[in-house]
């Protein structure tokens, strides 16, 4: 997987979310540290987990730091629940030792524990080494102090809430759908440019889109994660609603474009699945790329401009399918690309309708 520019990588580490949380995790884990010092009995000869509590307990959203938390603590009980069979019974030796780790790991891949799976052997190794004959205090001290710092992590989280990534991901929709235009346009141009066209930019980025559309998926995902719980989000119930019914219409889009790139560019490049592109096609089908992706540009599709903008691209696909029904009378064969491309671009104009439209306006 390639790593992403560092311009790109400075970019999302300085995100105002993520510079919150920073902050948020930094004044956790001096709040717990502090705290920790004045912890009663035995426990406080072990400050230094509670700091460790606040910090695994920290994270982008409300519902994922409960979670974090919880599962931290559950995964440090079951590690030290190990341990403490070997203390009761052999005690710890060069052979029992290496036996609990084992099992730890092997009581991690249930899926129990969530991202605590780790925790699970590690608290068994340290409870055995570094306890020792102590290991009744060193445990009680771990998960008290643990504890101390998680609760903290959730309190510190719960009273600076952080922002729901509704936002976020609504602006990565919109990025989504410029780049699905530009990717028309491109198609467009290389169709009409000099045979068989200079630039292949467009051909290699078909196969991300998919990708892309993988991460905006993520990406809401995370944004309704991000609103559960979160007591900057109630009474706002439904808002990513829109945009999920906005990226799924955007990635059966991305699939027709995908189509349409895919069977140009075996016709362009001679591939084995390539049908011949008919000399009158590229004016007509270059076009209709370029109208249809002006309709996918649209931010808002009830505007008037939007409706000429449609009602333009209509009349662009139905040339084309006239130039390709002529053409197909005429020579008396299939014009593949032109039926493929013209087909796609026929789904896309109904998929980037608004959604109170009649079905009149579909193209015919």
């Amino acid at each position: 997987m390639r790593r992403p520019p560092l311009r790109s990588a400075l970019q999302a580490a300085t995100r105002p979310a993520r510079l919150l949380l920073v902050a948020k995790t930094a004044l956790a884990v001096g709040i717990a540290w502090f705290i920790a010092r004045y912890m009663p009995g035995v426990t406080d000869e072990y400050p230094y987990y509670a700091p460790l509590g606040a910090l695994v307990s920290m994270y982008p959203t409300l519902m994922g730091s409960v979670k974090s938390g919880l599962q931290t603590l559950l995964g440090l009980a079951a590690g030290i629940g190990l341990a403490s069979i070997i203390v009761l019974t052999v005690g710890p030796t060069w052979w029992s030792i290496p036996i609990v780790v084992g099992l730890g790991v092997l009581l991690s891949g249930t899926g129990w524990f969530g991202v605590g799976r780790e925790y699970v052997p590690m608290a068994a190794l340290f409870v055995l080494i570094i306890g020792g004959q102590n290991a009744d205090d060193y445990s009680l001290g771990y998960l008290t102090q643990m504890s101390v710092g998680v609760v903290v992590g959730l309190v510190v989280n719960l009273a600076i809430a952080p922002a729901p990534l509704t936002a976020e991901a609504t602006a990565s929709l919109r990025l989504f759908r410029e780049r699905l235009a530009t990717h028309l346009h491109d198609i467009g141009e290389a169709v009409s440019d000099s045979w068989p066209p200079e630039k292949e930019q467009w051909a290699d980025d078909a196969t991300s889109l998919a990708e892309t559309a993988r991460s905006l998926r993520f990406a809401l995902v995370e944004a309704d994660e991000s609103r559960r719980g979160n007591p900057r989000a109630w009474g706002r119930r439904g808002e990513t609603d829109d945009a999920h019914r906005q990226l799924e219409a955007l990635e059966r889009i991305s699939q027709h474009i995908r189509d349409i790139a895919d069977s140009l560019a075996d016709t362009i490049w001679d591939r084995p699945a390539a049908i011949e592109l008919d000399v009158e096609l590229p004016a007509p089908l270059t076009a209709a790329c370029h109208a249809v992706a002006d309709v996918i540009a649209l931010e808002d599709p009830t505007s008037a401009e939007a409706h000429r903008i449609r009602g333009e691209a209509t009349r662009a696909v139905r040339l084309l399918l006239e130039t390709v029904d002529d053409r197909t009378i005429e020579l008396r064969q299939s014009i593949g690309p032109g039926v493929l491309a013209a087909m796609h671009l026929r789904r896309i104009l109904i998929l980037s309708r608004p959604p109170a439209d009649a079905p009149s306006d579909e193209v015919r």
